[in-house]
């Protein structure tokens, strides 16, 4: 809310007294409105009327200036007068925030009629320059080791804490369930039994140490922390209605790929985000690179440049920054120091970039395959602020030049980059035009060859017909094949003719200055118009001629429908005529003597703006406080449960100091120190003892520690995790040996993830397409999912109870085990094992060797079943033995055990 006074103000209590009433609290009531409702305009980023309402000292602590709000005296404080005035001198203004509502004002009234009482000790909001996001990342000493802890630097920084609100770490998980943690948190899938065994029987730190080395090294890998990746920068597969692109690009998965690749090679994070954001300009020839540039493609929206280019804006910032400057769209942002015209700074980076696809070799066909990238091309675009955000109001009157953000202190330097002729004329490609001739020599080959079946006479008119104008008719004692052989000859020849010449000429035109010359330029540009008309002429006869002949064919038909026969004749004829009509015109073409035709490809602007580029270089630059802070609290996240910082893409003021600070720059450092090796981040993570924690503890210390600390905030303890669906789902083919481990390669329609048993990551993932197990497990959705939030619905048990996928792998995996396990104990051992990788309790043990006394003797006594009537089809049909249909009962329910779908 701000107010307008005619000279400098404060407001004045007149109760110093810390008394507050029975329905009323400053910390509950009255500081979260100020904060909500005020602060915005009257906090540490804007004092407008230089007033602040971010703590209570700033309203209480001077005396002798005008007050607005009277402690005591509500019906005397301009304060309560503001809020509850009418719509013209309300405070907040319309359109600056919502009215306080009347349960806000009654309690704001009754605070103040209190003496507006507050905590003496009070902390205001920081000031952006304060704000220990905005500072600079520096590597603090790692705390000394306290008295019987770990001296891993990680556990150091927690086990201080912990010391000090006199919590007690639990001790180290069981090697089961320390191996299967590490298992899925690394590959997403689970250990088999004989990976178990041998770490049972050697849980050392060093062996446990070099089973994090073969995870961080296997290819799976990059696939399980790839669709971590993928859910932070919003992959998406294409959406559309048919085959019209609406929402992403065609052959996104491109980028997916690389996503993988680039893990598991453990390229350097600000190299991955260089590249994401500006491949095309640090590698335009190279198609590996340019897929990268998928993060800026997947943005594209069909219907409204500036919903693509709002997307583009927000989540880069998001995603690498944790700022929210989409907030700053409309007006300046009310917590963070974010002026409005900088989002719009910031959006003329993206101002110019636009999507291509380019082809691959080998594919001529860019629906069929191709690099979805992005490029600039309008570099002279100019950026406009969009007043109150509103795009049909834009101010033209003040272009507004790309910049970074202020408050981060980083130079932001834009250079032009010039880009090879390849890079921007891809058809100039040797690769691609080696294909492109080859295409039709082969068709001219093949032309040839039909032309060479018929004894043709080497009449003048042939011979033209091959090469240069023919004569207005063909021989007429040459049948229809026979000349229809002759025009089609004619028109492979000239079109390959043509091509060859297209290619000379764009390659003179492109050549360097030094080397151009402008004579031989001209010359080839003629030839080349010179075949191109030719070519289209011959093309053209081809047409007329094959439209003559479904003219001819329709006339003699033996259509009995007199309507439906002249139908086809009048439609035929139509198209004849059209064609013939289309002949004339490229043979008076012919006549021309100019220089046009047309270029092999498209060519693109020659130079790219560098803003990209700039803009990385200012996202990775070693003083920038945010970009590592922000990596490494995400890969926190994805291994604990919970992030250090809570809301992890909002960085901003309203973002407060994490518990753990010290802990976060520590690793920020380690990650950038370490050349923003991502892999040597999960390597410190997981070797600290305080990844390796149990989830258990004796009840005595459960207690004590909970009292304390019941949400684990000190990290005494491992969080029990429900596993992401994907996982889930590959887990189920996985313990059956049934998971196809193959990798890459083009999206699987979603609808297929019953059928093909390859992992989930390579599933199409789109808007209104994603497999049905996957959203029932609270899969990422492909609009925003910074952090997943697991749910614990009904359909989720569903879901494994009746997918086909379960079932049959439930009956492979019986029968398996049966082979080798078939008495009783030695089974449920086995089953529990191989699905929850860990022995059943003597309880269990109990049930199960019970459950399967029980369901094979029901299973035994067919007449008295009740036959299930479901539509689920699978693979596998069940046993024919009631003994091993109870086991793959058996197997079906531990797949719905919740330690099954859980890492402890």
């Amino acid at each position: 809310m701000i107010f307008h006074l005619s000279k400098v103000f404060v407001i004045v209590t007149l109760l110093p007294s810390f008394t507050y009433g029975e329905d009323v609290d400053y910390l509950r009531d009255i500081k979260p409105m100020f904060v909500e409702k005020c602060v915005s305009c009257h906090g540490p980023v804007k004092q407008e009327a230089d007033l602040r309402l971010d703590a209570a000292k700033f309203i209480t602590r001077e005396e002798g200036l005008e007050p607005v709000a009277l402690g005591g005296h509500p019906e005397k404080s301009l304060l309560i007068e503001r809020v509850s005035a009418s719509i013209d001198e309300r405070m907040p203004p319309e359109g600056e925030g919502e009215a306080l509502t009347p349960k806000q004002v009654k309690l704001l009234r009754e605070w103040v009629r209190l003496g507006m009482p507050a905590p003496e000790d009070e902390e205001p909001l920081p000031t952006p320059d304060e704000h220990w996001a905005y500072q600079k990342i520096v590597r603090p000493n790692v705390p000394d080791t306290q008295d019987g802890t770990s001296t891993h630097s990680v556990d150091r920084f927690l086990a201080k804490q912990q010391s000090e609100q006199k919590l007690k770490a639990v001790d180290r998980a069981n090697a089961e369930t320390l191996l299967r943690r590490v298992y899925f948190d690394v590959i997403g899938l689970p250990p088999d039994i004989k990976q178990l065994e041998a770490f049972t029987e050697n849980p050392s730190q060093e062996a446990y140490e070099s089973v994090v080395s073969q995870l961080l090294d296997s290819p799976r890998y990059g696939e399980r922390w790839g669709r971590h990746w993928m859910d932070v920068w919003r992959y998406s597969d294409w959406n559309g209605y048919k085959q019209a692109v609406r929402g992403s690009q065609r052959h996104i998965w491109h980028w997916r790929d690389w996503i993988i690749e680039s893990l598991n090679e453990d390229k350097s994070y600000d190299r991955m985000i260089v590249e994401m954001l500006a491949g095309d300009e640090v590698a335009p020839l190279d198609p590996e690179t340019l897929r990268a540039t998928g993060f800026l493609a997947r943005n594209f929206h069909n219907s409204n440049r500036n919903i693509w280019l709002d997307a583009t804006v927000e989540h880069t910032a998001k995603a690498f920054l944790g700022m929210t400057i989409n907030c700053a769209r409309c007006h300046d942002h009310k917590f963070d120091p974010i002026a409005q015209q900088e989002y719009y700074t910031f959006r003329a980076i993206f101002e110019p970039h636009n999507v291509r696809t380019d082809r691959l070799p080998g594919q001529a066909n860019v629906t069929k395959d191709g690099i979805a990238r992005v490029f600039d091309k309008e570099p002279a675009v100019k950026t406009f602020l969009y007043r109150r955000g509103d795009e049909k109001h834009p101010d033209k009157e003040n272009p507004l030049a790309a910049d970074g953000i202020k408050i981060l202190g980083i130079p932001f330097e834009v250079q032009p980059v010039d880009l090879p002729v390849e890079g921007f004329f891809p058809a100039l490609s040797e690769k691609i035009e080696k294909e492109d001739i080859a295409r039709l020599e082969a068709a001219e080959k093949k032309a040839a060859a039909a032309f060479g079946k018929f004894d043709l006479p080497q009449t003048s008119d042939i011979t033209e017909s091959l090469t240069e104008p023919p004569s207005p008719a063909l021989p007429e004692k040459l049948s229809v094949e026979h000349q229809l052989a002759i025009v089609k000859y004619a028109a492979a020849k000239t079109n390959l003719s043509a091509l060859r010449a297209r290619y000379s000429a764009d390659r003179a035109k492109f050549l360097p200055a030094e080397k151009k010359d402008q004579a031989k330029l001209n010359q080839f540009m003629k030839t080349a118009a010179k075949a191109e008309r030719l070519a289209n002429w011959s093309a053209a006869r081809s047409t007329a001629f094959q439209k003559w002949q479904a003219f001819d064919s329709a006339k003699s038909s033996d259509e009995k429908n007199v309507g439906k026969k002249k139908a086809a004749i009048d439609k035929a004829q139509k198209e004849f005529v059209a064609a013939r009509t289309e002949t004339e015109k490229k043979r008076l073409e012919l006549s021309k003597t100019d220089a046009k035709y047309k270029s092999v490809g498209p060519v693109h602007p020659k130079q790219s703006t560098g803003r990209r580029l700039a803009l990385a270089n200012w996202i990775v630059h070693r003083d920038n406080p945010l970009t590592a802070r922000v990596a490494v609290n995400h890969i926190w996240l994805r291994h604990f449960g919970t992030p250090l910082v809570e809301n992890v893409f909002d960085f901003g003021m309203r973002s407060p100091q994490p518990l753990h600070h010290d802990l976060l720059n520590w690793l920020a450092s380690e990650l950038i120190e370490s050349g923003w090796s991502m892999k040597h981040i999960h390597r410190l993570i997981l070797t600290s003892q305080t990844y390796q924690q149990a989830s258990a503890a004796p009840v005595e210390l459960l207690a004590h520690n909970n009292s304390i600390d019941p949400d684990n905030h000190h990290y005494w303890r491992a969080n029990v995790q429900r596993l992401e669906s994907e996982s889930i789902r590959d887990s189920v083919l996985h313990v059956a040996n049934q998971l196809d481990m193959t990798m890459s390669g083009p999206d699987i329609d979603f609808s297929e993830g019953e059928n093909i048993l390859r992992r989930s990551v390579y599933f199409r993932h789109a808007y209104e397409k994603q497999m049905l197990m996957m959203t029932i497990f609270d899969a990422a959705s492909p609009n925003e999912c910074y952090r997943r939030s697991p749910s614990i619905i009904p359909q989720q048990a569903l879901a494994l109870s009746n997918s086909q996928l379960s079932i049959s792998a439930a009956r492979s995996l019986a029968a398996e085990i049966n082979v080798t396990h078939s008495e009783p104990q030695a089974f449920i051992n086995q089953s529990f094992l191989t699905l929850l990788n860990r022995k059943p309790s003597n309880d269990e043990l109990t049930a199960c060797q019970q459950f399967l006394l029980t369901q094979a003797e029901l299973l035994s006594k067919q007449n008295d079943l009740t036959k299930f009537e479901g539509n689920v089809k699978t693979e596998v049909e069940p046993a024919a033995d009631p003994t091993l249909r109870a086991c793959e009962n058996l197997i079906h329910v531990l797949m719905n055990h919740n330690d099954f779908t859980s890492i402890r």
